[in-house]
C-alpha cells in the first residue's frame, strides 16, 4: 500500500460501535494510546474490520491544531 499521506500509524482495532449509517472504530496505536475514526458502515464492512485486526490509521490534514489552557 502506498499513499500520499505522511502520517500512517499501525495499530489494532480495539472496538467497533456500528450505527445505522456510520461505524466508530477505536484503534490502539501504542499501549494505552487509542485513536478513534468515524467511517461509513459500508466502509467498515468492505474493509472487513473486526476487533483484533491489524490496521493503519491514516491522517491527512493540511492543518493540525494544538491548544492549551
Amino acid at each position: 500500500m502506498k499513499l500520499s499521506a505522511r502520517n500512517m500509524l499501525k495499530g489494532t482495532v480495539k472496538a467497533i460501535d456500528i450505527g445505522v449509517v456510520n461505524a466508530e472504530v477505536d484503534v490502539e496505536i501504542a499501549p494505552g494510546l487509542e485513536m478513534t475514526s468515524i467511517i461509513t458502515k459500508k466502509s467498515c464492512d468492505n474493509l472487513g474490520l473486526a476487533v483484533g485486526k491489524k490496521v493503519y490509521v491514516v491522517v491527512k490534514a493540511s492543518n493540525v491544531m494544538i491548544g492549551t489552557d
